[in-house]
């Protein structure tokens, strides 16, 4: 059976086909070839256009059919990868109302706290697992204050990966996974949070059929079969967030394992048995793909909003003469620690590890006279690292000591010297996999439709192309901890409200 992944990326949409057999991905294609739109009309607010991914969904698969020679009408199965936390809102004939919210907007974090204060700290975190924070459902009471003509008119509210489903197949389901990450879903009660529901006075309604993660959402539609040249009636047999799908794809899936991404967002995320929540929530929890009320298999994750994002300024704004090659070949010719240079990553909206604090990206020492480019170029990259060890670190609070992480080498983990800051300002070595979302998302595509007798066959050939291990642990916890010096005053500076204000 062939199966179709697809990737709802911040940045891009990439599908790929992946053979059940032999469990290799036989074809691939991305859209668009230049970095997709975020709309930030006021500082802090990050929006797409849920049209705009359909239509990329839509060019990246004619362009798989166009490069490739694999018969999309083979296709068994689809599986669904998405940017996690974002709002999408529908009327009754499935019409979008509104941009989507995205993950990485800040508005709704004074709705979330006032519901975490409402609700209670200790009974939201034991039944939420998380403070209702800057998720999906504050964005939908920032919609229904601020926007009360979208809001009555809403029939459905769904993340992005579910109404990519909705304009494949026509139908809008969900599943526990997609609600947790909303903050909408009580795993006390395992069903919807009606301590959530009733703060926010949101009507049950509005929320799609829970369907578990591996099941059928739908099969593909007369009119999307002939848009895309797929087999009519093909199922949707998979749909996860993101980063519980990049788990799943570099095989993170039991207690005790941990997978790591830096994309235009950083994560870890370790999976653990136990319903796990962080005081401050300054890590979450959700269901990971393969949790349910018997079996519990939760998700806990670190989000840096600030990761590939910074990167991407530096090369665009710095050096936009060079390739990301030419960057890290030219990063790797400053020592270690950039001769002082300090770099904080966190301009991409509210940090939760920083406790929703906004402070700004930040180049810390930079000596007229020594530093130039290359040194911006590096301690970018050891400032994400750096961030990374961070977050770890309250990860380790909570109960998480990872002995190795899984990562796909793409991304950022394409840089030998950010993945070597990587394992040294962590001590944990990162095996690396030849994986991605929308191969992932075929894997699950292929569990949920039974390609597999179980989820170990899926991964049965699967095999990591380099462990990397710490070297120079002492030398770069050193520098860590400069840098993190560096991050406490600018936090201090917020707290006093002297620093960065959005």
């Amino acid at each position: 059976m062939l199966l179709l992944g697809i990737d709802v990326g911040t940045s891009s949409i990439k599908v790929s086909v992946v053979d059940s057999q032999t469990q290799q991905c036989i074809a691939s294609a991305q859209f668009p070839d230049t970095e997709s739109e975020i709309k930030s009309i006021q500082p802090g607010w990050a929006e797409q256009s849920p049209e705009m991914w359909w239509d990329h969904v839509q060019q990246a698969i004619r362009r798989l059919a166009t490069e490739s020679k694999v018969g999309l009408k083979d296709v068994g199965a689809i599986g669904i990868a998405y940017q996690m936390h974002g709002l999408v809102v529908v009327d009754k004939d499935q019409n979008v109302l509104r941009d989507s919210i995205i993950w990485c907007d800040s508005r709704a974090v004074p709705y979330g706290e006032k519901a975490f204060q409402a609700i209670g700290e200790q009974n939201a975190l034991s039944h939420l697992l998380n403070s209702p924070g800057n998720f999906t459902a504050a964005k939908l009471a920032w919609v229904k204050e601020n926007q009360p003509e979208v809001y009555e008119t809403i029939d459905k509210v769904m993340l992005p990966g579910d109404f990519i489903a909705m304009k494949l197949t026509g139908e809008i389901t969900t599943s526990s996974s997609a609600l947790s990450e909303g903050v909408f879903w009580d795993f006390q009660q395992d069903g919807l949070s009606d301590d959530v529901m009733n703060y926010f006075q949101f009507g049950n309604s509005l929320i799609p059929r829970v369907n578990p993660v591996f099941s059928a959402h739908g099969q593909v539609s007369t009119q999307a079969a002939g848009a895309l040249g797929l087999k009519e009636g093909i199922p949707v047999t998979y749909k996860a967030g993101d980063q519980p799908n990049n788990a799943l794809s570099l095989n993170v899936l039991q207690p005790g394992e941990v997978a790591a991404t830096a994309g235009t967002s950083g994560v870890i995320y370790g999976v653990s048995d136990q319903l796990t929540y962080d005081k401050q929530s300054r890590v979450n929890t959700f269901a990971h793909v393969n949790h349910s009320r018997d079996d519990k298999h939760v998700g806990v994750l670190l989000c840096i909003n600030g990761t590939g994002i910074l990167n991407r300024w530096v090369r665009d704004n710095v050096v936009p003469e060079m390739s990301y090659t030419d960057i890290n070949t030219a990063a790797l010719k400053v020592p270690a620690g950039s001769n002082g240079l300090k770099v904080l990553p966190f301009g991409n909206g509210a940090e939760r590890m920083l406790n929703n604090r906004m402070i700004g990206a930040h180049f810390h020492g930079i000596d007229l006279n020594l530093h130039k480019s290359a040194h911006i170029l590096r301690a970018s990259q050891e400032g994400i690292a750096f961030a990374f060890r961070y977050g770890l670190d309250i990860m380790r609070e909570n109960g998480m000591h990872p002995t190795i992480i899984r990562a796909g080498r793409s991304n950022m983990f394409l840089s030998p010297l950010f993945t070597e800051a990587f394992v040294n300002a962590t001590g944990v070595p990162v095996e690396l996999y030849q994986s991605d979302g929308s191969v992932g998302a075929a894997i699950g595509a292929g569990i949920g439709a039974k390609a597999f007798m179980n989820e170990q066959e899926a991964f049965s050939k699967m095999k990591p192309l380099q462990l990397i291990e710490p070297g120079d642990e002492e030398m770069y916890d050193g520098l860590y901890q400069e840098w993190k010096e560096v991050l406490e005053m600018h936090l201090h500076k917020v707290d006093e409200g002297i620093g960065y204000k959005a």
